[in-house]
């Protein structure tokens, strides 16, 4: 199958930022996560393909090659990788690696990386502002402490394929319109790797690999939200017949907090005051992630006012910049009053003219001229219908 565009994949368009890139692969990881689809073969499928385009797309110099060069240029098994590796791909499907006309085909049993991993981590609302290390444990396969990962016996070798006679392929001649062709497959006796296990280590039953559950520390930076995710190269499966590693992807979640609010690297902090302190005015003490600051809360404040305070906000990652914390203040209005406070509220609203409210005094005026408006619209219909 043709692979897609990378930017497919993620939904973006080309030219996409890093930070719209990072964006859009937290979603898609998220959406065809193997936890939230267990079962589902086409959701797994999804999920490698996301993370194969993230892993493009996130590194600048692959980033540009591919950019120019599509996938031919971060794909060693093609045209830049030498050989017919783009012509081959097209025909593979037909005739399989082939020889015949072209010089030597290109082996389909060469070095592949290994499959990634992905878990979770919990942390909480401070630790995500401050960062902190966590050990995570993962289960992994790796080579055999017995055999040292040849799967062979201890004191024994392995040994040549008679099969393929070391060369892990079978090549098989067909005569075709288009000429001779020579069909090279994978040999199924050794599975490409030119070796078999005549004594088959005990522990792994020949196959050089054992699963493992492996701790490793991760160092969380600070300034992570939530469902971000870190990525840890190398330390996911081995690859196979020498290629690399693959790579553990650590997805972030981080419990929400008691009063704060986050919008990016800015929070966000709901204060209550009361009626007399919004209308005369107080000197508030306004909690931050750090410390408390004292804070003058003019008179005259309205319900819903933000304040903003600079610099008190969480630190952007990978950077010396911090976001911003805005105090919006709510006035709360007592469900439950007794007679005396009732009576002098009595008494205050009988001071007041129309200067105190100037909204209300808009409203009045507009609602007094609509309904004059309405009025005069009535009395003319009458006049017209007489």
């Amino acid at each position: 199958m043709e692979k897609r565009d990378y930017y497919e994949v993620l939904g973006l368009k080309k030219g996409a930022t890093a930070e719209e890139i990072k964006k859009a692969f937290r979603k898609k990881a998220m959406q065809y996560h193997p936890d939230r689809n267990p079962g589902d073969k086409e959701a797994e499928e999804n999920f490698k393909e996301v993370n194969e385009a993230y892993e493009i797309l996130s590194d600048p110099q692959k980033k540009d090659r591919y950019d120019r060069f599509g996938h031919a240029g971060v794909d060693l098994n093609q045209g830049f990788g030498g050989g017919f590796g783009g012509f081959e791909d097209i025909f593979g499907d037909i005739f399989g690696s082939f020889t015949g006309g072209f010089g030597g085909g290109r082996r389909r049993n060469g070095p592949r990386k290994g499959a990634d991993i992905q878990t979770r981590v919990s942390i909480t609302f401070e630790e995500a502002a401050f960062g902190t290390k966590r050990d995570i444990r993962i289960t992994r396969s790796e080579d055999c402490p017995e055999c040292g990962g040849t799967g062979a016996e201890k004191g024994t070798e392995r040994t040549t394929c008679p099969h393929c006679n070391g060369t892990g392929q079978i090549n098989k001649v067909s005569n075709t319109p288009f000429g001779q062709f020579t069909n090279v497959t994978t040999c199924p006796n050794c599975g490409g790797r030119g070796t078999i296990v005549t004594n088959p280590c005990k522990k792994c039953g020949g196959k050089g690999k054992v699963r493992k559950d492996v701790v490793i520390n991760v160092d969380i930076p600070a300034g992570v939200d939530n469902d971000s995710v870190i990525s840890l190269r190398g330390q996911g499966e081995p690859g196979q017949n020498g290629g690399p590693s693959g790579d553990v992807y650590v997805i972030v979640q981080v419990k929400p907090h008691k009063v704060f609010k986050r919008n990016g690297a800015d929070l966000v902090l709901d204060i209550p005051i009361t009626y007399p302190q919004a209308v005369l005015g107080a000197e508030l003490v306004i909690p931050t992630l750090t410390d408390k600051i004292s804070y003058k809360v003019p008179a005259g404040t309205q319900h819903g006012t933000t304040f903003r305070l600079k610099g008190k906000g969480i630190k952007v990652v990978n950077s010396g910049r911090y976001g911003d914390l805005y105090v919006r203040v709510l006035i709360e209005i007592p469900k439950r009053i007794n007679a005396e406070q009732k009576k002098l509220l009595q008494q205050l609203e009988a001071t007041y003219t129309s200067g105190e409210h100037e909204q209300k005094k808009k409203f009045m005026d507009w609602f007094k001229k609509d309904i004059r408006e309405d009025s005069g619209e009535k009395d003319k219909k009458d006049s017209r219908d007489k």
